[in-house]
């Protein structure tokens, strides 16, 4: 790896809670390890069930971790932003990847072996102990995932969904996402989630737009979701 990608690479892994706390000279030792991959929008980084090589720090863009039932349904566990990592736990245990992990948008990502990783885990701990506080974030938004399936209807795991995706602009809070898109990360299907979404929109909660979903009464939502706002 050429000395500028070297160093673009250790300060992406720098802004990682599991590799923060490592000195300048092992980030950049671990950075001359990793290699530079580039994905298109609905690529996959990685199939559920394969062996797990290493993990994929997301460098840039968005990507979408979900499980895949036998009749071929697809349910979203987690959307991780950049600059994030995916793949932590198999890292550790040698296991297979539990989950598939596609590409959201146009994603750069860089791909560090489980033999390296592991490497500087037993040189330096803290990265080990960094992973574990990872691992216990996954572990609650697992069990929250499981909590909403289990215990919410639609409509309430749909309001929370749209309350969690809300993302700043230069305008009203927007929602960035096809009725096709939410389905997918609420395990049910579109005619579900446009039915909805248009009752949120009559009751004056939401308006439907292209491609995006305007947020009218946050508070609204956030009792149709039983959550704090």
């Amino acid at each position: 790896m050429d000395s500028a990608p070297e160093s673009a690479a250790a300060k992406l892994l720098s802004q990682l809670s599991m590799f923060a706390e490592l000195p300048a000279p092992a980030l950049a030792a671990l950075a001359r390890h990793t290699r530079p991959f580039r994905y298109q929008p609905g690529a996959e980084l990685f199939r559920e069930g394969e062996a797990c090589a290493g993990v994929f720090i997301i460098a840039a863009g968005t990507v979408r971790i979900f499980k895949l039932s036998p009749a071929g349904r697809e349910l979203t566990i987690h959307i991780e932003h950049a600059p994030a990592t995916v793949a932590e736990v198999p890292l550790v245990d040698g296991g297979p990847y539990p989950a598939s992990v596609q590409a959201a948008s146009a994603v750069e990502a860089l791909f560090l072996g489980r033999k390296e990783f592991l490497a500087v885990c037993l040189e330096h701990p803290q990265v080990a102990l960094a992973s574990l506080a990872v691992f216990g974030r996954r572990l609650r938004a697992l069990v929250g995932l499981l909590e909403a399936v289990t215990f919410g209807g639609v409509r309430q795991r749909l309001a929370r969904l749209l309350l969690e995706q809300t993302r700043p602009a230069c305008g009203p809070p927007l929602v960035s996402a096809t009725h096709q898109e939410l389905a997918l990360d609420l395990g049910t299907v579109r005619e579900v989630v446009s039915r909805n979404l248009s009752r949120f929109q009559a009751e004056g909660l939401v308006r439907l737009r292209p491609r995006a979903i305007e947020i009218l009464d946050r508070e609204g939502l956030g009792r149709e979701a039983e959550l704090e706002v």
